[in-house]
């Protein structure tokens, strides 16, 4: 008998696309609409945002302290506290990997020597295909090399070390709001408080064919 929750993972399967066409191409991302055959269901035509994906980053010290960083978001006219974060958009050679330490060093002149995976997620699976991995980095030095110019919003960050323990306060009092920093707050204070191992970097991305993990 299989225990609860032993089989429990998300299953990709492509249906038999029936038509598409992009509505609308943007800056980031691009919105499609897809008419799909899903057999005796029917067919059905949904609209979403086709996405580059992401990476983003718990950078934990010594101190079991977290890095966050503060920057405003447009589209919910706000200021959020955040983990260093970016898009897959380095070129066709970078990895998953190799993401999430540009964007460390960029968004907060950090490297760090050693990474695992803690999540993977969809941000938004009703709306968009934009898959999303959370690294942990362990064991940081600072990047005093760099010759990033932060522009736009980034160009206004504001970088905090805070307790793990008063983040994950934070994020279950309702005063952190961002998906990745929730989610990989979350995972990093359980990995640290039972001992759980997280996956390599190497891990399999199962939702993505590209670009390779690692």
């Amino acid at each position: 008998m299989t225990p609860d929750g032993a089989d429990l993972g998300d299953q990709r399967r492509e249906r038999p696309v029936v038509a598409e066409r992009t509505v609308h191409t943007g800056r980031v991302f691009d919105l499609v609409s897809r008419t799909v055959d899903l057999g005796e269901a029917g067919t059905v035509t949904r609209e979403y945002l086709r996405h580059p994906g992401a990476v983003a980053v718990v950078a934990l010290d010594e101190a079991e302290r977290v890095l966050m960083i503060r920057q405003y978001r447009v589209p919910v006219a706000a200021y959020l506290w955040e983990i260093p974060a970016g898009l897959l958009d380095g070129g066709a050679q970078e990895t998953l990997l190799g993401a999430a330490q540009r964007e460390l060093a960029e968004e907060a002149d950090i490297a760090a020597a050693r990474w695992d995976v803690l999540v993977d997620y969809a941000t938004t699976p009703g709306g968009s295909d934009e898959v999303l991995r959370i690294f942990l980095a362990r064991d940081l030095r600072p990047v005093t090399d760099s010759d990033f110019v932060r522009e736009g919003e980034e160009a206004e960050i504001e970088v905090r070390w805070v307790p793990l323990a008063e983040a994950v306060a934070a994020v279950l009092a309702g005063r952190i709001h961002n998906p990745s920093a929730v989610a990989g707050l979350l995972a990093a204070e359980r990995v640290l408080r039972t001992g759980s191992v997280p996956r390599p970097v190497a891990a399999d991305w199962a939702l993505r064919d590209s670009p390779r993990p690692a």
